[in-house]
């Protein structure tokens, strides 16, 4: 049974991918001449100007730029550009049925022009990761510069390419490509090598996007193939071996794969005829043996990095089958065996690898003989290069993306050997290892409305879960969550974290609610679940958001928070669709942040440090008014007599206590040190975190505390509130951000005194904006004097938390805030 399921699997690969490669031709969309609205011809391509094309729409803060000189001998396709002076981008319409993976070229060419385009510095983001980082089109060569990606669009019927300038630049870019790639053109699993040799199975790939490094023909020439692809020689990164030619015909899908590891070519697309007519070997075609050494090609890379390797064979050298075998080496450490004399002579085939570079910034590659092998040779055609990109776009980034309907995966004529081979494939697994358990799967399914459902949850009943003796009347149906989300609808999704997705809700009584439903596999669980719901029923204030209730029925561990129709504090401060929040506006949301963590520290019964405090965990209601929100990695305890606790280090980087980090001694001031990053945050809008910077720039609060030693943190404001801040505002809210980063958490402020200070900020910004429209002439040392004056008083909260405090000591007056419509008082 096992050898027919493997017998099945070979023949429904060959027959989808032969089928599948022979009828694949390049796309006719989309290929986009930038910053014009006439068609140009680039090597054989028509590319449609950006004003002409229907599906194509480009968003803000663009204009366009000519190449005025008449006499240029630039391409027509280079001569002219689109600028973003602004973050803007492309959004490309992609059709029913059209999803899966696509090539994304990008070119530059920074013609002679006014704006100097040599000066362009920018990102680029799109399908949620970062394409290019603080990217520069000078070059050298004066030549255009090509960057080609490969990435999953999935069932989106839309895909944006995202432009942001950074340090007050600009961006452009002269043509775009984008179009799909064949069906199984990359695998979404294979090998993973380390640089020491090890290996395991790498899963995913398809979810990540890869970057074209290198693409040589080995042993050959420069040629396109039929994707546009630009193959180059291998000559700069190799001194040993020796180039063989031989112009035989290639027999794409001629032979038995002799092992699953092997990937047989498909016509011209794996890779064109002239790359696998061609090698670097140790031996000459007419067979005689050469000296035993490997042929090595060093390849630069960037250090610590994944890459995506394919290496192309074909023996077009040996006298006849079945005499040649050879090693594969990746660092000299990982060792495969090419079993070239399974495969009949001129039949092309591939091996996928991804490879964890080292630091030493190079990728060694290398073929050598085989010991055993009838002819001491060794040979390889092709090789091809890709980087991994793991930098994610950031959550604010407006990346939208409508579903298509679900398209058919098969065309008709291997739909009925998919069918076979699939029912063969699944009795095999039952043989082997039982009935598969599927009730764990359907727990997580989306039920019927209408299904009423077990009331046990997840650790028991309801009534004998650890959840069930809290006794907090919050419990809400299964059934009524699904009704409110639409049986979790994909259209009502709003974001998403390490718990799970969360969704917009309407209750039975209209209350707008945010539900957030765990997932298998999610980074979050019970524990985590439990302690959201402990402490959120413990507190109630003003500016942390309420727990409206919790679900733990059917498996599922649901929580229903108050809708926040703003969304995250982070949202605003980089959404470029989102107008920019001034600078009296920012600082009150970092008072009412403020003002809910010094209740969790002092006023919430027994003390909270909330250990996560980020800009993602502060959200904003219709009136912009800031709450502390996710609550699941939160330590309770007497912190006045206990002032530190001893535990696993959690939160995230970048927001993180270096303390904390060092001694795994949590306290109050830990949170006050992620609260002086978020300040930052709020100041610069930049990320707590930007891989893209260079290495000193990439950490927030390093780089922030450096420029304020140094004098120049005026340069880091972002530049859309720069002149709105006053002198005197500024200079208390960076004193209060310094004293928030110190290294060590005794020199830090408690998070009252955070908040007085930030207060006094927010009066000396008003005290300006009074003096302004008095048209006073006094100068801002003067106001600070006399603001400077005004006697300490009690923080504003203090008796918004003690009418709090009283509410919640009154059991009656707790169980009034929520509908008795929506609340199942048995939990």
């Amino acid at each position: 049974m096992e050898v027919l399921c493997i017998s099945m699997f070979r023949f429904f690969f060959l027959l989808q991918f032969s089928s599948l490669a022979l009828a694949y031709a390049v796309p006719a969309k989309y290929f986009i001449n930038c910053g014009s609205d006439s068609s140009v011809n680039d090597s054989r391509q028509v590319f449609s100007g950006d004003h002409s094309s229907a599906s194509v729409c480009f968003l803000k803060h663009s204009s366009t730029l000519k190449e005025l000189n008449k006499s240029s001998t630039t391409p027509s396709l280079y001569q002219t550009a689109r600028i973003f002076h602004g973050p803007s981008g492309y959004k490309f319409k992609i059709g029913e049925n059209e999803g899966g993976y696509y090539v994304v070229r990008l070119h530059f060419y920074a013609f002679s022009s006014p704006e100097n385009l040599s000066r362009a510095r920018f990102n680029v983001w799109s399908a949620g990761f970062l394409l290019l980082g603080n990217f520069s089109a000078e070059n050298q060569t004066n030549s255009p510069i090509v960057k080609e990606f490969y990435l999953n669009i999935g069932s989106c019927m839309s895909l944006r390419i995202d432009f942001f300038p950074v340090e007050s630049k600009f961006a452009f870019v002269n043509a775009i490509e984008l179009f799909r790639l064949p069906d199984n053109f990359i695998p979404n699993m294979t090998t993973h090598v380390t640089s020491k040799g090890n290996t395991s199975d790498y899963k995913g790939i398809l979810s990540s996007v890869l970057r074209m490094s290198y693409m040589l023909d080995v042993g050959g020439s420069e040629e396109n193939d039929i994707l546009r692809r630009r193959w180059t020689k291998d000559d700069q990164y190799t001194k040993t071996g020796k180039k063989l030619s031989q112009v035989v015909g290639i027999n794409y899908g001629g032979g038995d794969n002799g092992s699953e590891e092997h990937g047989l070519a498909s016509n011209n697309v794996t890779a064109p005829e002239n790359v696998y007519q061609t090698a670097r070997a140790m031996a000459s075609a007419s067979g005689n043996r050469g000296r035993s050494f490997n042929i090595s090609w060093a390849l630069r890379v960037k250090r610590n990095a994944s890459y995506f390797i394919r290496a192309h064979f074909c023996d077009v050298i040996s006298s006849s089958q079945g005499l040649t075998y050879f090693n594969f080496y990746i660092y000299n450490f990982f060792n495969w065996s090419v079993r070239a004399d399974l495969w009949p002579l001129s039949v092309p085939f591939y091996r996928d690898f991804v490879v964890d570079s080292d630091d030493s910034g190079k990728l060694s590659i290398s073929v050598g003989p085989d010991e055993a092998s009838i002819v001491k040779n060794a040979f390889l055609n092709g090789l091809e290069v890709m980087e991994i990109i793991k930098t994610r776009a950031p959550a604010e980034a407006n990346y939208e993306c409508k579903k298509n309907h679900k398209h058919l995966l098969l065309d008709v004529g291997v739909g009925a050997s998919a069918l076979i081979c699939i029912t063969v494939i699944v009795l095999c697994f039952i043989r082997k290892y039982g009935k598969p358990k599927i009730i764990r799967t359907l727990d997580w399914a989306p039920l019927s409305v209408k299904g009423g459902g077990s009331s046990h949850g997840k650790w028991g009943s309801s009534h004998g879960s650890s959840l069930g003796n809290l006794k907090l009347g919050l419990k809400i149906s299964f059934k009524e969550i699904q009704s409110a989300t639409n049986n979790f609808h994909k259209k009502r999704i709003i974001g998403k974290g390490g718990f799970g997705n969360v969704y917009k809700g309407i209750l039975e009584n209209g209350v707008k609610v945010a539900v957030k439903r765990s997932e298998p596999g999610s980074g979050q669980g019970f524990p985590e679940f439990q302690t959201e719901i402990t402490v959120l029923s413990r507190i109630r204030h003003r500016h942390l958001v309420s727990l409206i209730g919790y679900c733990d029925e059917r498996s599922e561990m649901i929580l229903v928070y108050e809708y926040m129709e703003k969304g995250t504090l982070k949202n605003h401060l980089y959404n470029a669709n989102l107008p920019s929040l001034p600078w009296k506006l920012r600082l009150e949301i970092c008072i009412g942040a403020a003002r809910g963590l010094n209740y969790l520290h002092k006023g919430a019964a027994g003390g909270i440090i909330h250990r996560d405090v980020k800009s993602t965990n502060i959200l904003l209601d219709e009136n912009h008014v800031a709450k502390v929100a996710d609550f699941g990695l939160s330590k309770t305890g007497p912190l006045d007599q206990q002032p530190s606790i001893t535990t696993g280090v959690k939160g995230t980087f970048g927001y993180l206590d270096p303390e904390y980090f060092r001694t795994q001694q949590l306290t109050d001031k830990s949170d006050v040190y992620s609260f002086g990053v978020v300040l930052l945050e709020v100041l610069c809008a930049r990320p707590a975190l930007d891989p893209t910077l260079p290495w000193n720039q990439v950490n927030l609060a390093e780089w922030g505390m450096f420029c304020k030693q140094r004098g120049t943190l005026d340069q880091l404001i972002d530049p859309t509130i720069k002149y709105q801040i006053d002198p005197n505002s500024l200079r208390k809210f960076s004193e209060t951000v310094e004293k928030c980063l110190q290294d060590d958490g005794c020199d830090r402020p408690t998070m009252s005194d955070v908040l007085w200070d930030l207060e006094y900020s927010l009066q000396l910004q008003r005290g300006a904006r009074q003096r302004n429209s008095r048209e006073d002439t006094s100068s801002g040392a003067t106001a600070s004097i006399e603001l400077s004056n005004v006697r300490r008083l009690p923080t504003l909260s203090t008796q918004a938390d003690s009418e709090v405090m009283s509410i919640l000591n009154d059991d009656s007056a707790a169980h009034s805030v929520f509908s008795p419509s929506h609340i199942d008082g048995s939990g």
